[in-house]
Formats: structure tokens, C-alpha cells, sequence
């Protein structure tokens, strides 16, 4: 059997940092304020946030205190494990943190945190609701909640 040379894509839009403006899609979040009733919005900017209280880039959402029940769509850059750990260490001092991640199970930061958490995979890919096309990964819904 032949070696099969596939062309190279680019893996840019999967590391992309610009999550910091895709505003989470409108019926997904109100699914998720329906049933877990967040207000905290870790990761936002004032047009997009979901909750009345929110962190901005400014505020650094990384080095806050979260509480209570927060929502958080991260940016989805290399950072994001960084967002992902806070999520997980949060809900260990109390907090229950849902996260829309994307569904990347090969990396450690799926493997050191998420595994643990309540997962529920999302069905096609996302459109957020500023976007063109639709996201070019699979999605999910993630729930840290405190032990």
C-alpha cells in the first residue's frame, strides 16, 4: 500500500485568540441560563457579556476570584488551558463554573481537567453569533461544578 500525500491546512483558526469576540450563540446560552442560572460572566467584553456581572480582557478574568455559578466561553488560543485549569480550580473553592469549550480530547489540559467535569458534546458545529460560517471544530458543554 502507497503512501498517500495529503496537502497541508492550516491549524491557525483552531488556535485563534479572537474568541474574546465570538459571542456565544443566543440559544445555547439560553439553554444554559434556564438550567444553571449563571451570574458571572468570566471571559467577556461589554457587548458580548452574558451576565450582568462580567470580566473583561482588561480585568484579567484569570486572576479574579469566581463564584457562584459563572459562565465562560474562553478565548480559544493557546491560553485556553490556562482557562480551563481556573475553571476546574474554581469549582474546588466552591463555584460552579459551565464552559463552552472546544471538543479538543487528544490535548492534556481535556485530559488533566475536563475529564472529571459533566460533559455533554454538542451535535454539527456552532455558529457564534457574530461569525460568517460555522465554527471548524466540534463543541462542548462543560460543567465544573464543586465538590
Amino acid at each position: 500500500m502507497g503512501m498517500r500525500i495529503v496537502p497541508m491546512i492550516s491549524m491557525d483558526v483552531h488556535y485563534s485568540s479572537k474568541s474574546y469576540e465570538w459571542e456565544t450563540p443566543t440559544d445555547l446560552y439560553s439553554c444554559v441560563e434556564r438550567v444553571y442560572h449563571p451570574t458571572l460572566d468570566v471571559c467577556a467584553t461589554a457587548d458580548n457579556a452574558k451576565c450582568a456581572r462580567y470580566f473583561t480582557l482588561q480585568d484579567d478574568g484569570l486572576a479574579q476570584e469566581w463564584e457562584g455559578v459563572c459562565w465562560m466561553n474562553p478565548p480559544y488560543g493557546r491560553e485556553i488551558g490556562k482557562w480551563v485549569r481556573k475553571a476546574y480550580e474554581a469549582s474546588r473553592q466552591g463555584a460552579t463554573v459551565v464552559c463552552l469549550l472546544p471538543a479538543r480530547t487528544d490535548t492534556a489540559w481535556w485530559h488533566d481537567y475536563v475529564m472529571g467535569a459533566e460533559i455533554t458534546f454538542l451535535r454539527g458545529r456552532l455558529h457564534f453569533n457574530n461569525a460568517k460560517t460555522g465554527a471548524p471544530f466540534p463543541s462542548a458543554l462543560v460543567v465544573f461544578k464543586p465538590r
